[in-house]
């Protein structure tokens, strides 16, 4: 299971320049042949971890309609759920399950960093989240039983809500398709699009969803950076200042003179360091962190151990981008918010090692011998983002 199954006509770009952020769209049995990555059984079992974020969905709680149950649960909790109208959600299941790490695969046409999760929900028949809007992309991918799916054609971002609700569950939805999808269909959906699934019998869904920075996110990353080390050290002047009537005014000259200043500011630090975006986008969900080893390994030592090991893993909850560098900017390495700089001319060793999951030692002997990618791997090994394999 390496590459989705198209409808006629599409392949990856041509899904990209038609439909991605734009239109939804349905491809029967893309993934054919598709195992479930765990049981609904192991799936609760998941939910009763404490560092694991889950939810339950009741239509009609005891309290409200659509109320919710955060994890972790407890076995019990299961066994006093109704036959039906209520769901199961597991966020960030691809950290836990290999399996579920797998659905990635059909979806590395889209930048690895704009990735978010596997979500995974099971619901008895009957089971929803409601009618509603996600702010991100999504392929919705049915794993077993059937789920029937109702879409809004046109972006609804800012459609009202019911109120005193614990989800936002739209007040008014009109859909204008429906579709029944059976294992192994895939329903992309873009930003903004209204939407309701509703299982029909005991089913299972996982939701590769994409993350997007926010506008505030973006500009509170940038001007940190901006802050902490390439602001110059300038303060206001005004040595063109008059009298003027009222002293206490703020005059538009002034405000002018201030804005030609932020401007100025913002066009050097446009034209500055970028590793403030890769150190934003590879950031890790609270509960998420990756553990340094213990003793950190001298660069031989690592070396040695890594030839004799053969191959080391990357860290499950390890996120990763890189830049190329160029000119006098190096090449840089993100994993989870941190930045590792090296030559630019190392950019080919650094993009191996975001490739794939495990790396071989075989495949990478050649770069190893310079001390700047010895280095490097060393440093991500010692901060926990590689390990050995087990055994």
């Amino acid at each position: 299971m390496t590459r989705l199954i198209f409808p006629d006509g599409l392949n990856e770009a041509r899904f990209l320049h038609r439909y991605w952020q734009s239109r939804p769209l349905l491809m029967r049995a893309a993934l054919p042949g598709l195992a479930a990555p765990l049981s609904a059984e192991e799936l609760a079992g998941l939910a009763c971890e404490a560092e694991v974020e889950a939810r339950i969905v009741l239509e009609h709680g005891p309290q409200r309609p659509w109320e919710v149950h955060h994890g972790p649960f407890r076995t019990r909790d299961f066994a006093t759920l109704p036959d039906s109208h209520w769901s199961l959600l597991v966020q960030d299941v691809d950290k836990y399950v290999p399996e579920a790490a797998r659905l990635l695969a059909p979806f590395r046409f889209i930048p690895d960093w704009r990735v978010d999760d596997v979500m995974v929900s099971v619901a008895p028949d009957q089971g929803s989240v409601g009618p509603h809007v996600d702010a991100y992309d999504v392929f919705l991918i049915q794993v077993s039983g059937r789920r029937r799916w109702q879409i809004q054609d046109r972006p609804a971002p800012h459609a009202p809500c019911i109120p005193d609700l614990d989800l936002q569950i739209l007040e008014d939805f009109n859909p204008d398709r429906e579709w029944v999808v059976e294992p192994g269909d895939v329903l992309y959906l873009p930003p903004g699009i209204a939407h309701w699934g509703l299982a029909l019998g005991q089913s299972m869904t996982c939701s590769v969803g994409f993350r997007a920075p926010t506008d505030r996110e973006l500009l509170s990353a940038w001007c940190e950076q901006l802050l902490k080390g390439t602001a110059p050290e300038g303060r206001y002047a005004d040595p063109g200042l008059r009298p003027q009537e009222f002293s206490a005014e703020i005059l538009p000259e002034t405000l002018r003179q201030v804005h030609g200043r932020i401007t100025q500011l913002v066009q050097q630090g446009l034209s500055g360091d970028e590793s403030w975006f890769g150190r934003l986008l590879t950031e890790t969900k609270a509960g998420l962190e990756v553990l340094p080893a213990e003793r950190p390994s001298p660069v031989a030592d690592f070396l040695e151990d890594y030839e004799e090991a053969g191959v080391i893993e990357r860290h499950p909850w390890t996120r990763l981008a890189f830049l190329r560098g160029g000119g006098s900017a190096p090449a840089r390495l993100f994993a989870n918010g941190h930045s590792y700089p090296v030559p630019a001319r190392h950019w080919r060793f650094v993009a191996a090692l975001t490739v794939s999951r495990t790396l071989q030692y075989t495949r990478l002997t050649p770069a190893l011998g310079d001390p700047h990618c010895a280095r490097l791997l060393t440093d991500l090994y010692n901060d926990g983002h590689f390990t050995f394999p087990e055994g």
